[in-house]
């Protein structure tokens, strides 16, 4: 039954979230149940994307990323792919109405990566940034405002602010294997050869104003994804406080993470104030 190929294949997609990041897998997991499999089938899509540009590097990349892309549209045209990724993913975005140009945006920036090695002016980064990450959050907030498009315009500002502020994390914490193995410099006209405590000051300043806005629509959401956003949210916050402690020279040369205890103690901090209604 079809059905049950796609109960397995929100399940394939849940499984790559849980082995790729297991810090969202806890968050997904703090949301309302109804929700969740949508989330997972998110987050593998753009997983699989990102792997190809990312971790391919023996194979076609240009071939797998349009491979991909033809075979998503193939799926969202029939109802079905026998690729459970591609299938779970074109059913949430037919239950939730994600629009195309959020997943146009999405693989333009995916493609960038293939071809463009830095970004020099901020008009460069904050495109690329909007089709990595932006977007991402925008699809999210489809699934959790549930087709009420007065809530979606209400929340989009602070949702693309979010995830703008944990692309920003993730490129300050990864700057050294941007920079080495992969070749590419997203902040523009910084790299690890020019890299300074005054460069880190402004990006870390740059990122806790993304914070303070996206914290705004946080307290806005429906119920059944606050908790689970607001625990993501927690987690980012601490990693941009190891990344604030931790000097720009020591910055490149390994990457900042939050140990499993920690974890634990943002979880149980995030369930504590959710509950008092603090947020």
């Amino acid at each position: 039954m079809k059905s049950l190929f796609d109960d397995v294949s929100f399940k394939c997609s849940k499984l790559v979230t849980k082995n790729y990041s297991s810090s969202f897998s806890i968050a997904v997991k703090m949301l309302s149940p109804s929700i969740r499999d949508a989330i997972y089938s998110i987050y593998g899509f753009v997983r699989f994307a990102d792997e190809i540009v990312d971790s391919f590097h023996d194979y076609e990349k240009e071939n797998l990323i349009d491979d991909f892309e033809k075979e998503y549209y193939k799926a969202l045209n029939l109802g079905i792919s026998l690729n459970p990724i591609l299938n779970s993913f074109q059913h949430t975005v037919k239950e939730y109405n994600i629009t195309d140009d959020l997943v146009q945006a999405f693989l333009k920036s995916m493609k960038q990566d293939l071809t463009k090695s830095s970004y020099n002016t901020q008009t460069e980064y904050a495109d690329y940034i909007f089709g990595s990450a932006d977007v991402v959050g925008l699809m999210c907030l489809k699934v959790f405002t549930k087709g009420n498009n007065t809530k979606y315009e209400q929340l989009k500002n602070e949702a693309m602010r979010l995830g703008s502020a944990f692309q920003k994390v993730n490129f300050l914490r990864d700057l050294k294997d941007d920079n080495l193995i992969l070749n590419r410099t997203y902040f523009p006209s910084i790299n690890l050869n020019n890299f300074t405590e005054a460069a880190k000051t402004q990006i870390i300043s740059e990122i806790e104003d993304d914070f303070n806005i996206a914290y705004q629509g946080i307290v806005k959401l429906p119920i059944e994804a606050k908790f689970g956003v607001y625990t993501a949210y927690i987690y980012y916050k601490k990693l941009l406080t190891k990344l604030k402690n931790t000097p720009y020279h020591e910055i490149g040369n390994s990457r900042i993470r939050v140990s499993n205890y920690t974890k634990a103690g943002l979880l149980a901090q995030s369930f504590v104030t959710y509950k008092l209604k603090l947020v």
